[in-house]
């Protein structure tokens, strides 16, 4: 159960890396500004890959253990990718607000349920 823990608290960071990515998009579409790829970019996008990379295979073990209701491996994967692409798309104000919000809003949502069943589902050790 230890990678429980593990996953809750990765799951916790990504969940405030797509907030940030989401903060990063309103603030260039307002201002119109593109922000400089090394200095802020690169370091957000790697970041959030490594992080997703590590959380991806932990996730889809877990949904395969648990089997939580309304999560799926293939969500976890998109998940993953998703949040990798948004780390990105962020810092570029000509992304399309739609699709961007889309994919926000898809990866909050599984990772707050991913939390929500954790926290349901917690064991006497954790």
């Amino acid at each position: 159960m230890m990678e429980y823990s593990q996953l809750k608290e990765m799951t916790r960071e990504l969940l405030e890396c797509n907030r940030q990515a989401a903060e990063s998009f309103r603030y260039c579409r307002k201002t119109g500004k593109q922000v400089d790829f090394y200095t802020e970019v690169k370091p957000f996008a790697d970041k959030v890959k490594v992080l997703s990379e590590e959380w991806e295979p932990t996730a889809v073990k877990w949904v395969t253990d648990i089997r939580p209701k309304n999560l799926y491996p293939l969500q976890i994967k998109n998940t993953a990718e998703n949040i990798q692409m948004v780390s990105i798309r962020a810092f570029f104000p000509d992304t399309s607000i739609k699709r961007f919000k889309s994919h926000i809003q898809s990866i909050e949502y599984v990772l707050e349920r991913i939390l929500e069943e954790i926290e349901q589902n917690k064991s006497p050790d954790q």
